[in-house]
């Protein structure tokens, strides 16, 4: 069985695409293979450098399996006439590929038909590749493409070259015109061009590093250990870790160097945020530190060559990083003329979204929104400075203003926090408040992901959640709701973000009040004019239901029965449903709680069938019908125990509420062994129903049961 390579030789790929094109990919001929019946022995694995994706599957079959296939054709009654085939059997027989003598005939529910048992002769699998290739390759998923050959074609950048091979055997595809070959390219400096690819497999990869270029995690060791190496030079240093830029210079490179450089110690006056953002967005270089996490004057590049012996490249770095250092200090200093307070105004003339008005606009709403969410903490018994809140309100947005944001986009916010920090603000205003406010606005946009940390004061949750939800609402109020992998606005990323702060600083918001109090806030607004949503309230609810169950299943990890099960029984207080998680995920190992959960299924069920049959079910219980003492006990039963449930549920002590649920198993397992639900009696019948209903309607505040996945029970 022969191994496949395929690689496409395109020019630099912008490095953000590379990952999601990759695994995209692979995905798209694991699929083929798959389809076609051609599916590996051997396991598939990728390579990417900036001009290159390439796969390589092992073990690939040779051709198809032949595939034997039943066809059934016209009824009897049409294809023969007197006995004698007519023009439908053999138009059937023809399409078999057979005579009208070897059809056979079978009996189905609608009469006799004719049947033929054909086989289809597999296909080599280079016919296959060739012809079905090229199309994968052609509708890969670019945030941005490129025209360059004929309209209509499109990909990310000008494909120069293909590989297609099974074993050492060419595979005769074609792509955007260029036909593929057994040639690859090798490094764009220190190689000498092409590089012919013996075969697929291990002398694949031999041939590249023979041309000087390295695999995804080759490049990734080899950045490490040059970073640590280099950074040995400066006594006491370490390099700053950063993931993010990490896998940007692996994207970058094809065989990677690491080259130390300084810069004037000066500069370092500058807030470390706006240096270090400087170094890694701008210049992608990585920032060193002390023992004490404290920035020092030097900084790591990465280069897409083996050395700078001359020390060029590291004396250019270093004369363009001073330059950049240069605009963000004077930046800082001419930003300092006009004070925040007076930015506010500025905001006019800033727009938020088109058709949703300015950011002095947002500001008043977000303000209203934001007064409301502190009053909800106050009557909670939370701790909150509403004062606080207002003013970093106030000010969050009006560093969109400033040179610094304008050149240094990735600062805002930062950038405003930073200046409340040196500026006044309000004249006697005590620092302590002013570090407060500027705290809050700093955070203002946390979390930015799942990983990210949440705004450290609680000041800081209010506005990020104010103005998050700001956000959403009036976004799904124009209709510009997130599908599928589209989300253009991050609102997915902003939904999380509120359910990560209200789940870690435990705030106490129901999060459908919160939405729509937020869409109040446009009430009268012109911006409301042009809303488009009817059913806004329906899918932002949807919405924010499956952020919640994201955050419960993927970030907390419960398991999916467990998240389905809570949300069932309420999904809006965010802190309430993890604590109840918390109790079923503890409970639900027990012997009696899963036999009360089978039993709430079978409860369940027994409810669903009933109303599918129009089977009534009483209004109350009626004790004189109860004529089974396992019914008797059980109706005597479920009052104490609720009373008992709702007394523990008041004081949010789930594990002992869910215990005392689990104690209703042993009059549950008699009621179902001694007592026939589904009588004649009608009104027996519909008292049973009524007491199972009661039952499960009293015990399924705290989860639904019957969602939970039970092993070997039924």
């Amino acid at each position: 069985m022969p191994d496949l390579l395929l690689e496409i030789g395109c020019e630099e790929i912008p490095a953000r695409m590379i990952s999601n094109a990759q695994a995209e990919l692979q995905q798209r001929v694991t699929d083929l293979l798959k389809r076609e019946r051609l599916g590996t022995a051997g396991k598939i694995t990728a390579l990417d450098t900036p001009r290159r994706l390439a796969i390589l599957a092992e073990s690939v079959p040779a051709a198809q399996p032949d595939l034997i296939e039943q066809i059934t054709g016209p009824a009897v009654s049409v294809a023969f006439k007197d006995g004698q085939p007519g023009p439908p059997a053999h138009a059937f027989a023809k399409k078999a590929g057979i005579s009208v003598d070897q059809l056979a005939r079978v009996t189905t529910a609608k009469g006799e038909y004719l049947s033929a048992r054909i086989t289809r002769q597999g296909r080599p699998v280079s016919e296959v590749l060739a012809e079905l290739l090229p199309r994968e390759i052609a509708t890969l998923y670019w945030p941005k493409s490129m025209y360059w050959r004929r309209p209509g074609e499109r990909f990310v950048r000008p494909v120069r070259w293909i590989v297609a091979m099974l074993d050492g055997e060419i595979v005769p595809l074609d792509v955007f015109g260029v036909r593929a070959g057994n040639e690859s390219r090798g490094h764009r400096i220190l190689s000498n061009g092409t590089v012919k690819i013996p075969r697929a497999g291990a002398a694949y990869m031999d041939a590249l590093k023979s041309a000087y270029v390295l695999g995804r995690d080759a490049r990734q060791q080899h950045i490490r250990k040059a970073l640590d190496a280099a950074t040995r030079a400066i006594p006491g240093a370490r390099w700053r870790e950063d993931k993010s830029l990490l896998e940007t210079v692996v994207n970058l490179t094809e065989f990677p160097s690491v080259i130390l450089g300084n810069f004037d110690r000066e500069f370092l006056d500058l807030p470390e945020e706006v240096l270090v953002t400087v170094m890694r967005d701008h210049q992608k270089y990585f920032a060193i530190e002390d023992g004490k996490s404290k920035l020092l004057p030097h900084f790591l590049a990465v280069l897409n060559t083996d050395a700078d012996r001359d020390g060029l490249i590291r004396h250019g770095n270093e004369r363009v990083l001073r330059a950049r250092f240069n605009d963000a200090g004077f930046f800082w200093q001419t930003d300092q003329k006009i004070s925040l307070l007076d930015r506010l105004e500025l905001l006019k003339n800033v727009t938020f979204q088109k058709d949703l008005g300015s950011y002095h606009q947002k500001t008043l709403r977000v303000q209203r929104l934001c007064g409301w969410l502190s009053q909800i903490l106050r009557l909670s018994g939370r701790e909150v400075r509403p004062g606080v809140v207002h003013k970093a309100v106030c000010l969050a947005k009006t560093d969109l203003t400033t040179e610094l944001v304008k050149e240094f986009t990735d600062l805002q916010g930062i950038v405003g926090g930073l200046y409340a920090r040196v500026q006044p603000l309000d004249p006697g205003l005590p620092k302590v408040t002013r570090l407060l406010i500027a705290d809050a606005i700093y955070d203002q946009y946390k979390p930015e992901s799942v990983e990210d940390s949440v705004p450290r004061s609680v000041e800081g949750a209010v506005l990020s959640i104010g103005d998050k939800a700001d956000t959403i609402a009036g976004m799904f109020a124009l209709g510009l709701i997130p599908s599928g992998s589209k989300d253009p606005f991050a609102l997915r990323r902003q939904a999380n973000g509120i359910v990560k702060i209200i789940a870690e600083h435990k705030l106490a918001f129901r999060l459908t009040e919160l939405m729509q109090d937020a869409r109040c806030g446009y009430q009268g607004s012109e911006a409301e004019q042009k809303f488009k949503n009817p059913d806004y309230v329906g899918s932002v609810n949807a919405f924010l239901r499956e952020r919640v169950e994201f955050y419960l299943r993927d970030v907390r990890g419960f398991s999916y029965d467990v998240v389905n099960a809570v949300l069932a029984a309420g999904w809006d207080d965010l802190v309430d449903a993890i604590a109840r998680a918390e109790a079923v995920a503890a409970m639900r190992s027990s012997t009696d709680f899963e036999s009360i959960s089978v039993a709430f299924k079978r409860i369940k069920n027994i409810l669903q069938q009933a109303a599918e049959n129009k089977r009534a079910v009483a209004d109350a219980i009626q004790p004189n019908l109860l004529s089974e003492p396992a019914e008797r006990e059980l109706a005597e039963q479920v009052p104490e125990a609720a009373k008992q449930v709702e007394a523990l549920r008041s004081q949010k002590d789930y594990r002992q509420a869910l215990a005392a649920i689990s104690s209703l198993r042993p009059r549950v397992d008699k009621f179902f062994d001694k007592v026939m639900v589904m009588v004649d009696d009608d009104a027996v019948r519909a008292n049973r129903l009524a007491l199972l209903q009661n039952l499960l309607r009293e015990f399924s505040t705290i989860a639904d049961f019957s969602e939970i996945v039970t092993e070997g029970k039924v």
